[in-house]
């Protein structure tokens, strides 16, 4: 997989590359979306999709490169089912942090940018809710690493300041030191650039 991106990053700068904004700019991008959010080596668990909001600064450091970083409120963690002295119920774990995404955007085409960079997090919720029989109950996890960090890749396209991102956050930290688990989000944002 990710020989293809690269390889279809490469040949799209072969057509002709051109940043949206001028070199030595610099925006500021408030955005809003959506997570698809698991845990790795989670047996069992699937999609807790959340929200993420927040805002990145970007710096276009010449026609093919620009440079952004941001702070985002990101809902992560997973969802899953178990039984509970015979009883089946839905679990819902919440792990939520202030991510700070540092990006290289590559222009390979025009409007179009690859994106990859690196992606410190720290934890403001951890929290386990189970519901059973109409019954729920929430509480603290406790033995939570508060520093989580990712490497984000993704792509965006921009038009007329309005930005679509699309992103891949591969979770390089457990989020949990006794376990194996990490973070695995994908992240769709839609936001706007203004010209600072």
């Amino acid at each position: 997989m990710k020989k293809i991106v690269v390889i279809a990053a490469l040949m799209l700068s072969a057509l002709g590359v051109s940043a949206q904004h001028a070199v030595g700019s610099l925006t500021l991008q408030p955005k809003i979306g959506l997570n698809m959010a698991d845990l790795t080596k989670a047996d069992g668990s699937d999609l807790r999709i959340g929200a993420v909001i927040g805002a990145e600064l970007e710096y276009q450091m010449d026609d093919l490169v620009g440079i952004s970083v941001g702070a985002l409120y990101s809902m992560q963690g997973a969802k899953g089912s178990e039984s509970i002295e015979g009883v089946m119920a839905d679990e819902t774990i919440k792990l939520d942090y202030i991510n700070v995404p540092i990006m290289a955007n590559f222009y390979v085409a025009r409007n179009f940018a690859f994106k990859v960079g690196v992606q410190p997090g720290f934890n403001v919720l951890h929290k386990a809710k189970a519901e059973a029989g109409g019954v729920s109950a929430e509480t603290d996890i406790p033995g939570i690493t508060s520093f989580d960090l990712s490497i984000p890749l993704g792509l965006s396209y921009e038009f007329n300041n309005i930005v679509l991102d699309a992103r891949y956050n591969i979770g390089m930290t457990k989020w949990m030191s006794e376990l194996k688990s990490k973070h695995s989000v994908i992240q769709i944002t839609l936001g706007y650039k203004f010209d600072l």
